[in-house]
């Protein structure tokens, strides 16, 4: 069932879910609405999946406010924590604050922010998304950009990289967002503080042949030797139409995709090359596209090593990849067409096994936060019924995050319910997605009263964390709201719960309108749905 928009009823006049009143437990704070900013972009309790947009001054209201009551140093450590121990969502809404925090009028915010470059930018991309930020906050916020400040920064990213990861990072991501490294190195009037950085710097502002003029007759130390001698391998590949060479380039010395031309990628020699060292989850984006060119034919010698990468425990380990994440792929290359429709496939057996096997042995991957939940799931028994923007249907969806927490929280009530009528299910750790979805979608879907979990919890005598709701129906009925069944099993339990309110089927529309800092709605679903959930569990949000 599509899910057009989300109507709360409540049955109560007193109580509804927009409610400021009735004592809510939970102020939203100033702090918390920037917490929720840094992690996905908007101060609201509405997360919405794969939703991207540009952030601006307008959804920043929480953020102004601490700025303006001094507490800029603390929005900069708030926004170093969230991109260093990966609490975003998305990155953006973190580079967005800190260009924000850079050009305030406060010199020890200013300082703070500027000292953070080098801990928030991890990667060129990073550093040309803040610098772009910075520009376009210029004229609201009547300032200048290339200061002495920023000029600082930049030339401290750069001279404190290790130089071979620099030269990497140079020739792999050369500009983005209007930006350049040869941009950012001549506006930042940056110093080399050593030879091997200076050859990088030489190598982006002047070029190869000035940099081989400069440095052929030289003694060079052998951090100097290394950087040259990957320069003129990424050189040597731009200029080559020689299919042999550029294999030999890749596998000797590692080299990805985006440092190649476009006419390397039309061999299917060069992408098999490139498969080899390929980051795991990339793998996992492009398996359909690698089948219909035939790169990954049935029986090869290329499928059967994607395929033990794939299974590798200590491959999976060291990609980090989540179990959603792997059946997100999964689904999409079972799917046989790209979203576009131009790229078709025909999905190889042995290639779906493989993704199959990972996703159970990717649980690894998932850090418990050793909380208490309860997850309640009322989905359509139709399983043309799909999560947007995946391949995935609300019945698998619904499954494959209860075995999320079933298996990784020792502590996990499953329920089912429908028309009023609450049954616990018998979702165990080592049961298969198959079976987890059939135990599901045994009770058919009607309204949905979300409160049921927690009255359920509360008069069972059973203090819970974190209560997620799961549907993909369009109306939600409610014998109080939410925020008073929240209090009750608060004052019964002595837990600090939350309620988190998924419709799997939605498009974005609200489903809870709340100043209580414990209610949180999900529309859609994706990866960053369960990193919000993550966070609210561990109060971060």
């Amino acid at each position: 069932m599509e899910l057009s928009g989300n109507t709360v009823i409540c049955s109560s006049s007193n109580h509804t879910l927009n409610s400021k009143g009735g004592g809510c437990p939970w102020e939203v704070s100033d702090k918390a609405r920037l917490c929720r900013f840094l992690c996905y972009g908007s101060e609201g309790d509405v997360y919405t999946a794969r939703e991207e947009g540009r952030v601006s001054m307008e959804g920043a209201g929480a953020l102004l406010s601490l700025l303006q009551e001094g507490r800029g140093t603390e929005v900069v450590e708030e926004i170093k924590r969230f991109t260093q121990d990966e609490r975003a969502v998305r990155l953006s809404p973190c580079f967005f604050a800190l260009a924000l925090c850079s050009q305030h009028s406060e010199l020890k915010t200013r300082q703070a922010a500027f000292k953070a470059f080098k801990e928030v930018c991890r990667d060129p991309a990073h550093l040309f998304s803040v610098i772009q930020y910075k520009k376009e906050l210029k004229e609201s916020m009547k300032c200048g950009i290339w200061g002495r400040s920023l000029r600082k920064a930049v030339s401290d990213w750069y001279n404190e990289q290790d130089a071979m990861s620099l030269a990497v990072a140079v020739t792999k991501c050369k500009q983005r967002e209007g930006w350049s490294h040869q941009d950012l190195l001549r506006l930042s009037h940056t110093k080399p503080t050593n030879e091997a950085i200076a050859v990088i710097s030489k190598y982006v502002t002047k070029g190869w042949k000035e940099v081989q003029a400069a440095y052929a007759d030289k003694e060079n130390s052998e951090e100097v030797v290394k950087v040259l001698l990957y320069l003129e391998v990424v050189e040597k590949v731009k200029h080559s139409c020689d299919e042999t060479v550029v294999i030999n380039l890749i596998e000797e010395h590692k080299l990805e995709r985006a440092q190649l031309l476009t006419d390397h990628l039309k061999s299917k020699q060069v992408w098999r090359a490139l498969l080899k060292e390929m980051p795991l989850q990339s793998v996992l984006g492009i398996l359909g596209k690698m089948t219909s060119n035939k790169i990954l034919e049935p029986g090869s010698s290329e499928t059967r090593a994607v395929c033990e990468r794939i299974q590798s425990e200590t491959a999976l380990k060291k990609a980090k990849i989540h179990p959603f994440s792997i059946l997100l792929a999964s689904e999409n290359y079972k799917r046989g067409q790209g979203y576009q429709g131009k790229t078709k496939w025909e999905p190889d057996s042995s290639i779906l096994k493989a993704m199959d096997f990972a996703f159970y042995k990717s649980f690894v991957n998932v850090e418990p936060v050793d909380k208490r939940f309860v997850v309640a799931v009322d989905v359509s028994t139709s399983l043309s019924s799909v999560v947007p923007g995946t391949s995935v249907s609300t019945a698998v969806a619904a499954a494959a995050i209860t075995m999320i927490y079933a298996r990784t929280e020792p502590d996990t009530h499953v329920l089912a319910y429908s028309e009023g009528a609450l049954i616990p299910c018998s979702v165990s750790p080592d049961m298969t997605l198959a079976q987890t979805t059939a135990e599901l979608v045994k009770i058919p879907a009607g309204s949905t009263d979300c409160t049921l979990p927690v009255t359920w919890a509360t008069e069972n005598g059973k203090a819970v964390d974190v209560f997620i709701v799961l549907t993909n129906n369009p109306v939600w009925t409610c014998t109080i709201s939410p925020v008073q069944s929240l209090k009750k099993h608060r004052q019964m339990s002595g837990a600090n719960s939350k309620l988190l309110m998924c419709g799997l089927t939605s498009i974005g529309h609200a489903i809870a309108d709340t100043e209580d800092r414990g209610l949180l709605s999900i529309c859609g679903f994706d990866l960053g749905a369960l990193c919000v959930i993550r966070n609210i569990a561990q109060d971060l949000i």
